[in-house]
Order: C-alpha cells, then sequence, then structure tokens
C-alpha cells in the first residue's frame, strides 16, 4: 500500500510491564453490567427509536435485569430529555434500578441534565471530557493542564448541583467520569486527570466514583488495552474509592475480547449493549 508511512501508532503502552493479568485463565467474578443501549446503541441506529419504542426497550432491560441503565443524553435534545422525563413521570424506574445520564462537563449541559433528572429516586451522573493528545490539539487548543481544569470545573459543578439537589429532595446521585478518548491518551495524564475527579468529588470507599475507561477507537489490540487497563488499576490512587469501568468498542471487531481481559486485568464494571449496536 502506498503512503502507508504516515500512519503511526496513536495508542500509548504503559511505561513498565503490566502482564499480571496473563496468568489468569477466567474470570472469577461477574462484572457490574451496565446497559447503554438506549443511548449508544440509540445512536447508531439508522432510524432512532421513538419514546414508545424507547419506554419498551427500557422495561424489557429491566425485565431482563440490569440495575444500571444509561437512559440517554437529556441535554442533547427534547427528544432525550423528553424520554427520561416520561420514565420518570410515569413511575417506570423501579426503586431498585438506577438510570445512568451522560453530560458533557460543560456548565449549561450539567445544570440541563440535573433538570432532566430531577424526580428520579437512584441516578448516576456520567460526565466527560475528551483527553486524548488529538483532540487537546485540534479541538481544544490546550495543554494537559487546560484539559484538567475542564474536568476538574465539571466536576465541582456537578457536586454542588448534587448537594443542592440531595438537600431539597432526598435523591440518590452517584458519580461516573470518563476521560473519553482514553485509548488515544498517554496513560499517566489519565491517572491524573482522574485523580484530580477523584479529589475534587470527595471520592471513598463508601462513597466510591465511577473511573469508565473508553476503547472510544479500537487503536490497538485486546492485550493492550489489558495492558493500559492493568496499569491504570495499579497507579490510580486510592484505589478502593473507585469503581474502574470499561466501555469497548469494536471498530477492530475485538469489543468482546477487549471487555473479558479488561476484567481480567482488574476491571469491576463493563458498559455495552445487548447485540453490539453502537459498539
Amino acid at each position: 500500500m502506498k503512503g502507508f508511512e504516515k500512519y503511526q501508532k496513536t495508542y500509548f503502552m504503559p511505561s513498565e510491564a503490566t502482564y499480571d493479568w496473563v496468568k489468569k485463565d477466567s474470570i472469577t467474578e461477574p462484572p457490574v453490567w451496565c446497559s447503554v443501549d438506549l443511548r449508544d446503541g440509540n445512536q447508531a441506529l439508522i432510524e432512532p427509536m421513538s419514546l414508545e419504542e424507547k419506554v419498551e426497550f427500557f422495561k424489557m432491560l429491566v425485565k431482563i435485569g440490569f440495575k444500571e441503565i444509561e437512559v440517554g443524553f437529556p441535554a442533547a435534545s427534547e427528544t432525550e430529555y423528553n424520554f427520561l422525563r416520561t420514565l420518570i413521570d410515569r413511575k417506570l424506574i423501579p426503586d431498585d434500578v438506577t438510570v445512568q445520564v451522560l453530560t458533557q462537563a460543560r456548565e449549561h449541559i450539567i445544570r440541563k441534565t440535573f433538570e432532566a433528572v430531577r424526580g428520579a429516586k437512584n441516578v448516576i451522573i456520567h460526565f466527560y471530557n475528551s483527553t486524548s493528545t488529538l483532540q487537546r490539539k485540534i479541538v481544544f487548543g490546550k495543554d494537559m493542564d487546560g484539559i484538567t481544569d475542564i474536568a476538574v470545573q465539571g466536576a465541582r459543578l456537578i457536586r454542588q448541583l448534587t448537594e443542592e439537589e440531595v438537600a431539597r429532595s432526598g435523591m440518590n446521585i452517584r458519580y461516573e467520569y470518563s476521560p473519553e478518548s482514553f485509548s488515544g491518551t498517554e496513560i499517566d495524564f489519565s491517572v491524573a486527570i482522574c485523580e484530580a475527579v477523584m479529589q475534587e468529588m470527595g471520592s471513598s470507599k463508601e462513597n466510591p466514583i465511577i473511573l469508565n475507561l473508553p476503547s472510544t477507537v479500537e487503536m490497538c489490540t485486546p492485550n493492550t488495552y489489558a495492558d493500559q487497563i492493568e496499569y491504570f488499576c495499579r497507579h490510580i490512587k486510592n484505589r478502593e474509592a473507585a469503581i474502574v469501568s470499561v466501555h469497548p468498542h469494536n471498530d477492530r471487531g475485538t469489543g468482546v475480547a477487549c471487555a473479558e481481559l479488561a476484567l481480567l486485568a482488574g476491571a469491576d464494571r463493563i458498559e455495552d449493549t445487548l447485540f453490539g449496536n453502537g459498539q
């Protein structure tokens, strides 16, 4: 193939060997499962589901037994917002099910998200910002400190709004943070930005944050992804105050393998879809 010289590796290997996962031949404990069919899966459809179709799908996921379900990005559109409000207003969310909502680490989107979840009993606020070398350079024009500041400012606002909402209604709100494009981010920077968010959120063993490490684009083979996850789990400070989650995509057709090897490498939780839509 002509011109292949211009293509280089865009992922980052850990700075030390992290191969303990290789010694394991099976997964011994089930992960926490979070369905993202209604958000990531719905985005992948040529014709996204209607409100009533999404309601029907939500009921099916509950019947299957999912206890964590990402229901959408409520600040992204009226359709997404109205779906969440429908679940809440019709009282369709069982008391033992937590709905998860996605938001960028941007003030107006965060505030709209909190408006959307009002009245739910158990909620995970899943916030993110892009951290990869390419997006730092092209999209944001910021260095690592600038990108970390975006995450910390978002975390600070979310914690403030959570405290206000809990005082008002007693809602149970948990936090999830994703360094989006983890797959194209230096591993030590992923560790550092997650630690900064954990500190801002006051994460503890009793109240752990979910740290979600997405293979946003499959840039490497599953064994390398496992190396990255194991390194992250080894080096994140206050590991007991974090639930390490993975969100594998399937660009190379190895999404399931990435999920399985990530569990061997120390991950606790998986976000994915039933049939691979959007993954």
